[in-house]
Formats: structure tokens, sequence, C-alpha cells
């Protein structure tokens, strides 16, 4: 009945120089376009996005560009026609970065003529072309030609020789002293020791710097979401994300650097606050993170206007054959992938429904992506996506990717609703379901929260040697149990445990030996304070021959993407539900709803979904689900809010603390 139903629903279905370079703002006219703008200042249009990177996603009238000009820069075609070219057959490992420098030619020149590099990398045994001559380096920060000049200045002496040679820069708009410092690997003590008369920075000077530019070369203009924070002596990792209400893994995301570890003086991209404070400022003001609070975004309902929300699923219609409707529903129950889309589906109906009567209308418009990435190009090159506020799916990772890629012109948020596996950065893609490092990070912050005055202990097998090392890093004091096998003994646990409160830490996929552990450490419950934890819930935690008795004697704590649905609390959902679909709700059908009524809420509360995470920074939370985006450094957003659920004795499971 109830796949019958939604069956039958889709077929319803400013200007400062400095030498040969200088920067002015240009005011959008309408009907400009970047490529009409690059015409009349006589640049290329990579010179445009460079020091503009949102007009990528379009530009709008009245918006102010900042835009290089030069009385000595020659046209691109001028360039062009007095440049030589040597082909290069790419070789494994080789980067942009380590072309540039073998050949001497600026990482920007190189994509100029290779134009392909401008929205993906280096590719093994591709032949791109590098300009050479004369005319090989050219940059915002260089004249071109024969009046170029060294990129390495003579040797510049410096307070404890910290810095042996520099170059020239020319400070960028928006750019800051931290976002320079980070940008060539210096301290901004370092950066102002070779700049010793400038107090504050202005568009179009020029300062000395390092010569040492990373590789990952993190953007540098700021905008409204983030500051530059210089780490302090005796930081930690947790101690930074507690500072400024981040996980782990956003820092990382943030500041690739720190794949290398945290070190004193280093610069760090972080989140600015939505009312203008910096983080660290309001950090060091003793005020509690805004991504704690919980929202209510049905008390902030202001934009009326009829929400329009294309939802793209796989269900396969293609296999419905004249006069088999009966026929395909008895397939479908075969196809677990069918299933799950339509089983969302009733919760997004759902959804809808319940905003409905909160005065939100929508229009919903359904496709069948049938399992396939150029379905989904199809469905979006031959339909009119011009109004449409934000497409949820496609369900599956690479349908998802190339929605994202063919909408991220358009800035239409694409939200994925189920998958945890890492994705292409396209600036609209959203994630809703955190990865498993995201998971595994949540729980590390909250044993490192809990453990002060534990007994820690480690239970860890071979594959898990990765875990193991970062909380030996976070808990230095930790006792390790090594199995024997797929075996661990009583003794051997028992020898390594206290007379006071316990953490037993088990990571490890191999079900005989989470079954051998939870069940010595069952017996040994008896005679001590024992609760186990793991990083990753794997699904040997979830076979039969693993005690759930034993499992809630000892407390068992694990990371979550959803909390355990109460059906208690949300009896007028369920009854509503089984009305209109004739079963209870399950996981996907309570994820469609959840996922839904958050896009609507926010799209109701806001004039798009990127403004109401800059109005509303908190979480929302809804009956199995809660939502909390942070920018990825190389483009989209991630749901980073996660449960730490706990099994008590009588096996419920509750909600252990709120990260």
């Amino acid at each position: 009945m109830k796949y019958l139903f939604v069956i039958c629903f889709l077929f319803q279905i400013y200007s400062t120089s400095a030498h040969a370079q200088a920067y002015k703002y240009h005011t959008v006219k309408k009907g400009e376009t970047v490529f009409s703008i690059s015409r009349s200042y006589n640049i290329a249009e990579e010179d445009i996005y460079k020091y503009n990177p949102d007009a990528k996603a379009g530009i709008g009238v009245n918006e102010k560009l900042v835009i290089p000009v030069s009385d000595s820069k020659p046209s691109e075609n001028t360039v062009a026609n007095s440049t030589k070219f040597k082909e290069h057959k790419v070789k494994k490992k080789e980067t942009l970065y380590s072309l540039s420098k073998k050949y001497n030619v600026e990482i920007d020149l190189i994509k100029r003529y290779n134009k392909q590099l401008y929205s993906r990398g280096l590719q093994k045994g591709e032949t791109i072309n590098i300009p050479v001559g004369v005319n090989s380096r050219i940059s915002g920060n260089e004249p071109v030609g024969p009046q170029k000049t060294s990129d390495v200045a003579p040797t510049f002496k410096v307070q404890n020789n910290q810095i042996t040679k520099t170059r020239e820069h020319i400070v960028l708009p928006k750019e800051t002293k931290y976002g320079i410092a980070r940008k060539y690997g210096m301290t901004v003590k370092e950066l102002n020791s070779v700049n010793p008369n400038v107090d504050e920075l202005q568009p179009g000077m020029m300062i000395r710097v390092g010569t040492d530019v990373l590789e990952d070369e993190p953007v540098i203009i700021l905008d409204d979401r983030f500051s530059f924070y210089e780490v302090q002596p005796q930081e930690t990792l947790f101690s930074l994300t507690r500072r400024f209400g981040v996980s782990i893994d956003s820092l990382k995301q943030l500041n690739p650097a720190l794949k290398d570890g945290l070190k004193f003086g280093m610069i760090l991209k972080v989140p600015e606050n939505p009312d203008g404070t910096s983080a660290g400022e309001k950090a060091f003001a003793g005020m509690d993170s805004e991504a704690d609070t919980k929202l209510d975004l049905s008390n902030a309902i202001s934009n009326r206007r009829t929400k329009e929300i294309v939802l793209m699923l796989p269900y396969n219609l293609n296999k419905i054959e004249e006069d088999s409707l009966k026929a395909y529903r008895n397939a479908i129950m075969n196809e677990r992938v069918v299933r799950i889309s339509l089983d969302f589906q009733s919760g997004v109906l759902m959804a809808l429904d319940k905003a409905k009567s909160m005065g939100i209308s929508t229009n919903l418009r359904v496709y069948d992506t049938k399992q396939n990435e150029s379905e989904v190009a199809t469905i979006i090159n031959t339909n009119d996506f011009s109004n449409v506020d934000a497409v949820i799916g496609p369900l599956l990772q690479d349908p998802t990717e190339v929605a994202a890629s063919r909408l991220e012109n358009r800035n239409i948020p694409v939200i994925n609703p189920l998958s945890n596996r890492s994705m292409r950065g396209y600036q609209n893609l959203f994630q809703s379901v955190p990865s498993e490092e995201f998971m595994k990070n949540a729980m590390l912050e909250w044993i490192s929260k809990h453990a002060e005055g534990k007994n820690v202990v480690v239970i860890a097998d071979g594959k898990a040697f990765k875990i193991k090392g970062e909380l030996n890093n976070i808990l230095p004091n930790a006792r390790s149990v090594i199995p024997t096998g797929n075996y661990v003994a009583d003794q051997e646990i028992e020898r390594v445990l206290s007379t006071g409160s316990n953490y037993v830490i088990l990571e490890s996929e191999n079900v005989n030996l989470v079954s051998s552990v939870t069940a010595a450490l069952n017996r040994l419950a008896r005679n001590f304070d024992i609760t186990l934890l793991t990083t990753n819930k794997t699904n040997a935690f979830e076979n039969d021959i693993v005690s759930n008795n034993h499992l809630g004697n000892l407390k068992f704590h694990y990371p979550s993407v959803d909390k355990e649905y109460d059906s208690q609390a949300t009896k007028s959902f369920n009854e509503k539900y089984i009305e209109r679909f004739g079963v209870e709700p399950n996981r996907y059908a309570v994820r469609g709803y959840d996922l839904t009524m958050d896009v609507l809420l926010r799209l109701a509360s806001a004039e798009d979904l990127y403004e109401s995470f800059v109005k509303y920074p908190g979480y929302t939370e809804y009956y199995e689900s809660k939502f909390h985006y942070l920018p990825n450094e190389n483009g989209g957003f991630t749901n980073d809010a996660i449960y730490i659920l706990k099994l008590d004795k009588d096996l419920t499971i509750r909600v252990a603390d709120d990260l």
C-alpha cells in the first residue's frame, strides 16, 4: 500500500598603485558579465576570478569586483603571441607546484594555457603546454617580460636569522597580516620583523615576505565566515576545538598544514562568529560558542514565498512496462536502493504536510535518477532549475557530485541525504551525514573531556593501529592490552584495571575479538567499575554472538549520526504516518522527514539556505537527527552534529552527551 501510493505520486510528477600593478573596484552594471568586464579592462577572465572567487557562482547588479589593472601589462593575446611552449607529459606524483618550480613558471600561467586545470588536477600521462621564455612568469606581484625582477631579493638580515631571504608581496583588498604570514609559512612576528615600519596594511602596499609559499596555498582573502588565529604555546588540537567550537576534522579541513601536526606560531584559519566578533575574542571573553545553541526555526519564519524543492532519487521507473505496475511493485521489494528511496520520500511528504500547517508552501518536483550519472545530467539540462531553492538527493555519491557540478554556477544547494563518503568540493554541496572521520573525532573529544580521573585501557587489534596511536597521543597515560589472535584473557585485562573508575576503549572489526573482550569485561564488572567505549561501532558489535546484555552491563558508549527513535515522544507523527502509508515509519522515512523539515524551515527563516547559516549558527534537531553545517576547506559544507549514545542495563539507548 505504502509503495503503491508513492509510485502513483511519482507519475504526477576601490584604486591604489604600486610599481606596475594596481587594483580598482568595478561596480557591476545591468547586463554585464565576467567576460564583458574582462574585455573592457583588457584582462583575462581568470584574473577576475583570482581576486573574486565568488564570481564563479555568478555576479549581480551593483556588486563590487576587485579588478587588477596595469599600464604595463599586455593583454592575454599579446602574451600568448610572444610566448613559446614546451610540451610536458605528466608523471606520477607531479603537481602544478613542482612543475612551476621545474620550469620557473607561475601556476596560474600554466593553468591559463591548459584550461582544463581550472576544474581538475593533473592527471598522470596527460600532455600539457608549459609557457617558456621571457614572459614565462606573470603574477600579480611582478612586471611582465624584460621589466621582470628576480623573485628572491638579496639577503635581508633579521633578528635570530629566522628569515634569511625575502621577496615582494603586494597587499590585496581584505588581506590581513595573519593571512599573508600563513601563505608564506611565517609567523606574524616574523612578518613584522621584516616590515618594521608597517603598522597597518593597505591595498596596493608592497611588503617583504618569506620565499616559502605553501604547496597547498590557503585562501587568504577572508569573508565574513573566517578569521586567523596564531597558535600559542601549550595549545593542542583539542583545546582549539573547544576554544572555537569546531571539531578536529573541521580544523584540519580548513588548515591542510595540520596534517604535519600542530606547531607553536602556526597561523590557523578559524570560523568567524556572525556578530563580527572573532572566535578568539569571544573565547577570551569567556563566551560560549553559538554552535552549541539549539535552534527552533519554527519561531523565525519570515519568508513566506513558495519553496521550490527538487527531489532526486533512484526509482528505476524505466523498468515499468505498460500495465505492469503490480509487477514493478513486487520487483522493487528486491531492490534495496529503491526501497530506501521510497521510504525516504514518504518522510519528505510528511514534512511537506507539517510545513504546510506552519504556513510554508512548497512546490515539490520529483525526478528518477535511475542510479545513473548521465540521467542526472539529462534531468538538469532538459528542465528549468532557475527558481529552485534546493535539491535533495541524489541518493548515491557519483550522481550527487554530477548534480552539484551542474548546479554550482547557479548556486543551487544540493543536499545529499544519506552518504557518509567523502565527496568532491563543490561550493553548493551539502553532506547531511557526518563522515566516519567526524564520528571518530567526536568520540575522541568526548573521551578527552571525560577521561580525567579515569583509568583508561585501550584494547585494539592490529588493523586498528592508527586509532590506537591517536588515543595514545591524547591519553599518554592510557594502558594497553594486546590481543593474542582474536582472544584476550580475563587476567590480562584485570592486571591493568584499577579500583576506581575504568574506561575500556575497544577498537576492532573482528567479531570474535569483540565477543571475547565484552564477555571478559562483563565477568570483571562484578568487581570493577567498567565503562566500555569505542570510536567506531563496527558491525562486529551488532553480531548475534556479541551479547547486548553484556554491552548494557558495561554502559557501552559510541558515536552515532542519529539517536534512538522515541515512539512515545513522536506518537502523533507515528499515527499520521500509519494512517497515510499503512506501516510504521522506519529510519529512512524519519530521516526524510528530519532533513526536509530542516531545509524548509531554514528557507522560511532566511532568503536562502546559505544566509540561514549566517543568521542562525546553532544546530537544529528533529526526531532522530540534528544538523550543524561547517564549510569544508575544499568547498561545500558538512554536517558535524553527532550524538554520543549510551546503552543502559535495561537495553534502552539514550544520549550520553550532546556535542
